[in-house]
């Protein structure tokens, strides 16, 4: 008995392809939004932990001042002159001229700039021109205040737009918070991109029954 082998070979059809094709486009846009959806939240974690390492550098610069940076701080030390400005790049930059840490890493946040400059930090702090360039620093500052000042008001805020308003779209519409008492608090954004606090007030709200009381916020932003 003589047993013959035979090879076949058939190759997938237009329509095969096109089915294929049409599976794998389908799976990519189901997955595209969860993809997204953990980028922005890792971003928020970054942003949370890089607020929560500034925080120390805020109490043991307290020490040291009497208040986090200003301008008064920088009047005070030869080494922290001319660390004012425009925006908390400026005042933040403080904490690298004097040596508190050395690295401009902890001060980004991604989107936090009001520019929407998303530099990376690149660790060049030996002139103040290039200590924390447009898009380095991506925290919102609120200046004047210290470790004795009320525990709930606000120092630190990502992503802001404006010196009240937050941008919805980088953290999937939280706002980043870091308060007097080293707490950082993810704030969820109205329809209006104000940060609501779980009193229903907003978190510049002013009033008897708010941390601000009848003052006015200084809130300078991100460069």
């Amino acid at each position: 008995m003589k047993l013959t082998k035979k090879h076949m070979s058939k190759g997938f059809t237009l329509v095969e392809l096109l089915v294929v094709i049409a599976i794998i486009a389908a799976l990519a846009a189901m997955a595209t939004p969860v993809i997204m959806k953990q980028k922005k939240k890792a971003d928020m974690t970054t942003a949370t932990n890089n607020a929560k390492q500034i925080f120390l550098l805020m109490v043991e610069f307290d020490d040291d001042f009497g208040g986090f940076p200003s301008d008064d701080t920088a009047a005070a030390d030869v080494d922290l002159n001319g660390y004012t400005g425009t925006y908390s790049n400026d005042y933040l930059g403080q904490f690298l001229a004097g040596g508190y840490v050395q690295s401009e890493e902890i001060f980004y946040a991604k989107s936090g700039s009001v520019s929407d400059t998303n530099k990376k930090p690149d660790n060049v702090y030996n002139t103040k021109g290039k200590t924390l360039e447009a898009g380095e620093c991506g925290f919102s500052y609120v200046k004047d205040q210290s470790t004795s000042g009320n525990s709930g008001i606000p120092i630190l805020m990502a992503p802001m737009d404006s010196t009240s308003k937050f941008k919805e779209d980088p953290y999937g519409g939280k706002a980043v918070v870091l308060r007097i008492d080293g707490s950082v608090q993810t704030l969820r954004l109205s329809k209006t991109f104000e940060a609501k606090l779980p009193s229903g007030n907003t978190l510049f709200d002013t009033g008897d029954d708010s941390v601000w009381g009848d003052e006015t916020p200084e809130v300078i932003n991100a460069e």
